[in-house]
């Protein structure tokens, strides 16, 4: 660190980074200084430090599928190219038989550890098709962690089942649910969610959802999709959010910021949004996502999926510690056409090596099942 010391003396940040070096994360009122702030490489560097310090040289990853069960969907959303409405021809719903059998070849041919369920908020799913998916899973694939539905899916399902939030997480972890998503967060301001996705749950909505989640002892992840309509007074409140309620929950196990990808989307064809964020966008965030939540949320992930892996790996040096899954069988991004969506554990530890880390291929909770 001593290298760039006194560049971080002469920034107009330097008493944000210089806490941070001391342990101190930046207070609420300093967020938007870093936001708005050109000095990313200095970000990133303390960023780096910070992460090094509490995981050496390892960057973890996790051998997954993601599992989108059903296209179908009725919240319309503007930045999704995915869903089909109900009835549609290229609408879909998969079977239990289907689900099986996608969870036994993955598992028959890459090991996977964990599968992410994910789909549409389809108005003809009750609660026993969530249950029975589960139980099959954890039954017939014990080594497979059951990482699935946003809060917004939950959302949905409780009102399918005219029954509450809380009751219906209840059922489903019962059933073989041990860790929620972040996914429906997108920007946790009310404004935006207004004009990016009216009909699903607002803000309050979403935190709430958490907060049931982690009391009852199921942990998730956190994320912000970030590149749209928000200004950065929104990612501002987004991190203020999800800071207090990690204080009182403890249950984000990572952070995932990622970028809108628009193209084949309500916004891009409005012409709300033509490009997305960009790689030097995506670094600034995890570095200072690393910096916020240093001491409070222990894993920041690459995000790869939306920025690749050149990206993932210099984010690896700008604050991430986990290069996220695998994602085989991803459709939701790929509706976009952005590019390709899955990797294989090989080129995953490959892109780890090439920038002289340790690869460690970790489970649902974050724990090591080997070190390459």
């Amino acid at each position: 660190m001593s290298q760039i010391t006194e560049q971080i003396h002469s920034s107009e940040i330097s008493d944000i980074l210089e806490n941070s070096l001391s342990g101190q994360p930046p207070a609420e009122n300093d967020y938007i200084r870093l936001l708005e702030s050109d000095d990313s490489y200095l970000i990133g560097m303390v960023a780096g430090y910070l992460t090094r310090k509490q995981f050496g040289n390892k960057a973890s990853f996790v051998n997954n599928i993601i599992l989108n069960y059903t296209n179908v969907c009725i919240t319309d959303c503007k930045f999704c190219a995915f869903y089909r409405p109900p009835g549609h021809e290229e609408s879909y719903t998969l079977t239990l038989e289907e689900i099986e059998s996608r969870v036994k070849t993955s598992w028959d041919m890459f090991k996977i550890r964990q599968v992410l369920i994910q789909g549409g908020h389809n108005p003809d799913l009750g609660i026993e098709y969530y249950e029975n998916s589960f139980r099959m899973i954890r039954k017939k694939f014990p080594d497979v962690g059951v990482h699935g539905l946003s809060t917004s899916e939950v959302d949905t399902i409780a009102k399918v089942e005219k029954s509450s939030t809380k009751e219906i997480l209840s059922r489903l972890k019962d059933s073989g649910l041990q860790s929620l998503p972040g996914a429906g967060a997108e920007i946790l301001t009310d404004n935006v969610k207004q004009i990016i996705s009216p009909k699903k749950i607002m803000s309050d909505d979403w935190v709430r959802i958490m907060k049931e989640a982690h009391a009852i002892g199921i942990p998730s992840s956190a994320t912000m999709m970030y590149g749209h309509v928000e200004t950065n007074h929104d990612i501002s409140e987004h991190f203020k959010k999800i800071v207090e309620l990690q204080k009182i929950t403890n249950g984000f196990m990572a952070f995932i910021p990622w970028s809108f990808e628009p193209n084949n989307t309500l916004m891009q064809k409005e012409g709300t949004v033509n490009f997305g964020a960009g790689g030097s966008e995506l670094l600034k965030m995890i570095a200072i996502s690393r910096l916020i939540f240093d001491g409070l949320i222990p894993h920041i992930q690459s995000s790869w999926l939306t920025n690749g892996v050149g990206m993932a790996q210099l984010a690896l040096q700008y604050g991430a510690d986990d290069f996220g899954g695998t994602l085989i069988g991803e459709e939701v991004v790929s509706c976009t056409g952005s590019r390709s969506t899955e990797l294989t554990d090989k080129k995953i530890i490959d892109a780890i090596h090439q920038i002289g880390f340790d690869a460690v291929e970790r489970d649902n909770f974050y724990e090591t099942v080997s070190i390459h």
